[in-house]
């Protein structure tokens, strides 16, 4: 069972100044999550090399129990400080592929060409795609057969309220839960940093960072 993570390579947060990345919850929790299932992982990100951690994912009261044994896992760490280039991976060498979310996503994986061509071939060899919080973003330029992906799906993401939560509506390029729900999406939400996870087909989506071991845990049962 082999599995590709995909992470953002995006620093920066809009014009704000301020930095952002991906979210170590939605890193750590799936990570493991596949780990102890015996899945054998691949990271890859749009520039190789270290993914950047959004700094808010890091601060004392955003640690877990994942996220502290990321911390005291200098195996992983090293994993993570050395992602494969997006350009150098191979659809046919995975039997799934997983996007952890973080605002990151939004301004390269969601644009980026490679990455929109391997969901697709991921998609149409029937394999799981999965996606957490704001990575339900990285479908929104994907088509199947002429159609958005998610176009009558089942779907969840960062809910229009949590982004208000967050002070970020006027930042991010897009909001998860309108621009899924005008590519045709059926979207699904619970309240705000509740656990939703839905799996339509083969496709896997989660609406928030506590969502992420779920959604990872759904991805799982498609492979077994």
């Amino acid at each position: 069972m082999k599995i590709l993570m995909v992470l953002t390579s995006h620093d920066t947060l809009g014009d704000t100044g301020k930095k952002t990345g991906f979210w170590l919850e939605e890193f750590a929790a799936p990570y493991y999550t596949f780990l102890d299932a015996g899945a054998e992982i691949t990271l890859a990100s749009p520039k190789g090399g270290q993914p950047p951690i959004d700094p808010k994912s890091d601060t004392p009261e955003g640690q877990t129990e994942l996220t502290e044994r990321f911390k005291a896992d200098p195996a992983t760490q090293g994993v993570l400080a050395n992602t494969k280039p997006l350009s150098e991976v191979n659809s046919g060498d995975f039997d799934a592929i997983f996007y952890p979310g973080g605002h990151g996503p939004m301004w390269d994986l969601a644009e980026d060409e490679t990455s929109i061509k391997l969901i697709g071939e991921f998609y149409n060899e029937g394999k799981p795609v999965g996606a957490v919080c704001h990575a339900p973003a990285v479908l929104h330029r994907v088509e199947i057969g002429g159609k958005p992906l998610v176009s009558g799906k089942r779907v969840s993401g960062f809910t229009n309220t949590e982004e208000e939560a967050v002070h970020l509506t006027n930042v991010v390029p897009f909001l998860v839960e309108d621009e899924l729900k005008r590519l045709g999406g059926k979207y699904e939400k619970v309240d705000d940093w509740q656990v939703l996870a839905i799996t339509d087909g083969h496709l896997v989506t989660g609406q928030n960072p506590a969502s992420s071991a779920e959604a990872a845990r759904q991805v799982l049962a498609l492979l077994n």
